[in-house]
């Protein structure tokens, strides 16, 4: 479960879990920094979460949830262990929350960095021939 902010792209809050439940983000909302406006899923716990003074928008499709959206597609693509179909798995729970944590350091400095810099295009190789 993770908490990502949409001007910043930067994760806020992020917990490692087996299964989603209503206890778990809950907390997660309590340790975290205090959001006006919230967009989830329409999953039934967080329809049920105090998200007081802030505005809870459940929406059925994901037309405003494509920060964490695409966040989830960065954690699999960097990140073997969370991959579909892989063989790369962690073993233990504290494994993949150190893996996500040193991810969520580095994914948050780099937005940051995009966001300071809006003109730097990091260099690449050039592969054409001459």
């Amino acid at each position: 479960m993770t908490f990502v902010d949409r001007d910043t792209r930067c994760i806020l809050a992020w917990m490692v879990s087996y299964k989603r439940s209503g206890n778990q983000f809950q907390e997660m909302l309590a340790h975290s920094v205090q959001g006006h406006d919230y967009y989830s899923d329409d999953y039934q716990s967080y329809k049920t979460a105090l998200y007081s003074p802030a505005i809870h928008y459940p929406m059925k499709d994901k037309s405003e949830n494509y920060s964490v959206e695409g966040t989830y597609a960065n954690f699999r693509h960097y990140l073997a262990r969370l991959r579909r179909r892989s063989r790369c798995f962690s073993r233990k729970k504290e494994a993949l929350h150190n893996a996500v944590k040193l991810f969520v350091y580095a994914y948050n400095q780099r937005q940051l960095y995009k966001r300071r810099f809006p003109t730097y295009t990091p260099p690449l190789m050039s592969f054409a021939t001459p």
